[in-house]
């Protein structure tokens, strides 16, 4: 029996476990990215390994987060990773190259490699045929010291791709239409593997789009084939050397199959206040619903191609008064090519207000919507209050939809714009690499500002644990929700004591407070608890309030990867307990070690409050029990040694 793309790259690289789904197994990782929002931690955490140099075959530290410089704090940051970089032989992208995701996929992704970084949308490097994996940004630290990277192994779905996009349809409508099927918990523990005739008809900057995108459906990653169209691109971008061919056996199998045909589909939406919620364009343009601001770019949707096809829309317009339109380009490549050939020019002179090349309006570093406001995005998120705007409109379109809406003031079809601008990939695009500094053997100083604290560590698990449910929360909580980002937030990455006084801010602005009053606690939540970023700050902060545990119904991969990673213990609750446990209910959970090291997948817990007892579950592997025991995967590695 043949072996399907992901199974390929997964088997050669296995280096613990068998490929049984659900399994635990280890990768070796052959790159690393981080970028400054969360790498800062990444980096302290790798210095605490007191190794001289990184073990990857290649590893780059992007600056496209915090470059919002309102404080000394970002380009304190920024000077650290830039000496970290020189001295322990890691590429360091400067503020302004572009955002990690697409410089990554221009100049150094390779097909059949295994990328791990410290971002949730790592997975776009699959555009080109690699196996690549958002994580926390200790298990890249770990990475980079040369460590496995362990996960569970994932099912992998077969999307079969039928029929050729009809004009003004776009990736970003496929990636919205799976996600209108399978919502954001349908690609848990799944890779999704595109393949099919229509597979050809993509280039490149769209398949990364939609394996981009693809985390948002909670999936491990997604990932192409690497065929003639890997070459082309990689070519264009002289790098054609670091191109081969890849693709599924004939005879492969996969454990899902799910069938798109291409030619079906039409420009889609999604609504607030998530991914899943998509619905078609022409269904609200039919409402006249206003629109106040438009924003273009994103590692998503920044692309060459993106970027021509919106200018070409803009030319000789004017954007509707009542629009606000901005415009980050994905990369200083894109720009630059946008400059020379004087596509720049029209998109100023259509009113678009042209940005950094940088992550910017997506994490809510700035563009806030007004009051109420109607934002179209041609990002990868729409979670309430991301945009900086609680009470904000956020929905996410195709540049396409986007630019038709920015032209009419309201939600628009964009095939009402008429011809379809048709914008062909450039045979070579422009190589200027001097905003990438690449590693150096001299012997360098690192630089540390104020705001940069050391790294806080978990005490092992107790013999046994009695704490307060400090708070009870739904469904599908975001890592926004448990650890706001934003531009006021963001500069405090690197000092955990300040960072985690917003802990569930948005959810409850006492919670720090209460926990730190109440010497921690325990936290309480229903489905896919942790989805969307893989900020490890949503796991470590709570850690440093005292947190001891989390019980919810199912658990986003990466989160509770993080949450492992520090020592808090990820329980599942039935639907019946949940109901069941109150707000400031006294858990208590008596020989807590010795029930967790039996290994049984049960744990017994007395809810002193009520004068019941609870019988909670977990999926953990005899590693996974032993960092818990041990405070943390810090811990535990130090006690390995």
């Amino acid at each position: 029996m043949g072996l399907n793309l992901a199974q390929k790259i997964i088997k050669a690289h296995l280096v613990e476990g068998t490929m049984e789904p659900g399994k635990e197994i280890a990768l070796k990782i052959d790159q690393t990215l981080t970028q400054d929002a969360t790498g800062t931690m990444a980096y302290l955490q790798f210095e605490a390994m007191d190794l001289p140099k990184v073990r990857t075959e290649l590893s780059v530290s992007y600056v496209d987060h915090n470059t919002l410089q309102t404080g000394f704090e970002n380009a304190d940051d920024h000077l650290f990773l830039q000496s970290i970089a020189q001295k322990y032989g890691i590429y360091f992208s400067r503020p302004g190259n572009g955002i990690c995701h697409q410089v990554h996929l221009e100049r150094f992704g390779k097909p059949g490699k295994t990328l791990l970084g410290s971002d949730s949308h790592t997975p776009t490097g699959g555009g080109i045929g690699m196996l690549a994996i958002g994580a926390g940004g200790l298990d890249v630290a770990v990475a980079m010291g040369g460590g496995a990277f362990y996960t569970s192994m994932p099912k992998i779905v077969n999307v079969h791709l039928t029929g050729e996009l009809k004009p003004w349809v776009t990736a970003k409508d496929i990636i919205l239409e799976l996600l209108r099927r399978l919502t954001v918990k349908g690609g848990v523990g799944k890779i999704f593997e595109y393949t099919g005739p229509g597979v050809a008809t993509l280039r490149v900057p769209q398949r990364a789009t939609i394996t981009n995108m693809g985390a948002e459906l909670g999936a491990t990653t997604s990932i192409f084939p690497s065929d003639e169209v890997t070459r082309e691109f990689l070519a264009a971008q002289g790098r054609e050397a670091d191109w081969q061919e890849l693709s599924a056996d004939s005879d492969a199998t996969y454990d899902e199959v799910i069938e798109i045909n291409l030619s079906e589909l039409e420009p889609l939406i999604a609504q607030p206040h998530s991914p899943d919620n998509v619905v078609k364009v022409k269904e609200l343009a039919a409402k006249d619903i206003a629109v106040n601001q438009v924003a273009i770019g994103s590692c998503t949707n920044s692309s060459y191609v993106d970027l021509m096809r919106v200018a070409k829309a803009l030319q000789g317009k004017r954007v509707h008064p009542d629009v606000s339109l901005v415009i980050s380009p994905g990369s200083k490549q894109v720009l630059t090519m946008l400059a020379k050939n004087g596509a720049l020019a029209d998109l100023v002179q259509a009113g678009a207000r042209i940005l950094e090349c940088t992550c910017g309006p997506c994490i809510g570093m700035g563009q806030a919507p007004p009051t109420n406001g109607v934002s179209l995005r041609t990002f990868n998120r729409n979670f309430e209050g991301r945009s900086g705007t609680k009470s904000a409109h956020v929905y996410l379109v195709s540049p396409e939809v986007a630019v038709a809406s920015a032209l009419t003031g309201k939600i628009t079809d964009p095939r009402e714009l008429g011809d379809y601008p048709e914008i062909e990939e450039p045979n070579s695009f422009l190589i200027d690499d001097g905003m990438i500094l690449p590693p150096t053997d001299e012997d360098v100083e690192i630089r540390r500002g104020p705001n940069i604290k050391s790294m806080p560590v978990q005490e092992p698990l107790p013999e046994s644990y009695k704490g307060k449910v400090l708070l009870k929360v739904g469904d599908n909580i975001t890592t926004d929700h448990i650890m706001p980002a934003g531009a006021k937030i963001l500069p405090l990455r690197s000092n955990v004591p300040a960072l985690s006084q917003h802990v569930f801010e948005q959810v409850d602005q006492t919670f720090a407070q209460r926990a730190k009053e109440a010497g921690g606690g325990i936290i309480l939540g229903g489905q896919n608890y942790g989805q969307g970023s893989s900020r490890e700050h949503a796991a470590l902060c709570p850690m440093y309030l005292g947190i001891k545990a989390v019980l919810a119904q199912s658990f986003a991969r990466i989160h509770k990867a993080n949450l492992v990673n520090f020592g808090i213990l990820p329980l599942v609750v039935s639907p019946e307990d949940y109901e069941k446990i109150a707000q400031g209910d006294e858990l208590e959970f008596p020989d807590l070690r010795q029930a967790l090291s039996a290994q049984t997948g049960e744990i017994q817990a007395k809810n002193l409050t009520q004068g019941s007892t609870i019988t909670l579950s977990y999926e953990l592997s005899d590693r996974q029990v032993a960092v818990i025991l041990a405070g943390g995967l810090l811990n535990y590695t130090k006690n390995k040694a």
